[in-house]
């Protein structure tokens, strides 16, 4: 009995020894290749879009439109993605994106938390457009959830704001290698700062963050990947739908640089 664990104990102490001794031999090369990428990218020409393919998900209104309109102004092909839902402006997005100078414009409606309707949508890009160049990770939603409500509400936040970047991800992944394509995934500031009454937010958007950054060392150098971590804009990423009665974040100008939340709306919020 003490032979066994005695030899258990050395085996952990083994393993946690030679994984920390492992971790400060890596890290400072994966730092340096992190600083180099990150300098050289400071340096390189804008990428020339014209022509070039591009699928967002999310798209129907808030910042997933806004860069379908900045991609179309820019001469790229787009193939934009939203939930099917009464009030959806998908289309008018597209028509809008076309008016802005997008040769070609192809609107899907799905769940981005089914991953067959993941692979339905990129498999759709590609076979409309012969291939794929970016793949904008942007569809989320932001409710405000306590620890103390009813525990089912919670599963939404990591389906769509976690598995709806990673399910397209895998899809898209081989016709990125072909392209030397970019992923731009839209995480937020809340998985590093993590905002109180935002817990599962938080944690999704942390899970975003965590998992792409170890992506790139996969994908490298053929694939580049872009993680957004941006702070509070009024979009309405916020909604009824995922709220808990309508408790949300309501974001009201007081002066320059000052905000103040409210739970009497469940709109306008942070992406």
């Amino acid at each position: 009995m003490y032979e066994a664990y005695f030899n258990n104990k050395f085996t952990n102490a083994l393993v946690f020894y030679t994984s920390l001794l492992l971790l400060f031999l890596v890290s400072p090369f994966l730092f340096l290749w992190e600083l180099i990428n990150n300098i050289g990218s400071c340096f390189r020409c804008h990428e020339n879009m014209t022509r070039k393919v591009v699928l967002i998900t999310g798209a129907s209104s808030g910042l997933g439109e806004l860069m379908a309109y900045e991609y179309a102004k820019r001469g790229a092909y787009l193939a934009v993605i939203a939930i099917k839902e009464p009030e959806s402006r998908l289309e008018q997005v597209a028509d809008k994106a076309r008016e802005l100078g997008s040769p070609d414009v192809l609107f899907m409606f799905a769940d981005v938390s089914k991953v067959d309707e993941c692979r339905m949508f990129v498999d759709e890009t590609v076979k409309h457009f012969g291939q794929l160049d970016h793949l904008v990770c942007n569809a989320g939603i932001g409710p405000l959830y306590s620890i103390n409500h009813d525990v089912i509400k919670f599963a939404p936040v990591m389906d769509i704001n976690f598995w709806g970047s990673v399910y397209p991800t895998h899809f898209a992944i081989s016709h990125l290698m072909k392209t030397n394509g970019k992923i731009i995934v839209n995480a937020s500031c809340a998985g590093v700062l993590n905002p109180p009454k935002g817990g599962f937010y938080n944690a999704s958007k942390a899970a975003l963050i965590s998992f792409y950054e170890s992506l790139r060392f996969e994908v490298s150098p053929k694939i580049t990947i872009t993680i957004l971590t941006l702070g509070f804009i009024q979009t309405n990423i916020i909604t009824a739908k995922y709220s808990t009665k309508g408790v949300g974040a309501h974001l009201r100008k007081v002066s320059n640089i000052s905000f103040q939340t409210t739970t009497d709306l469940s709109t306008d919020a942070k992406s």
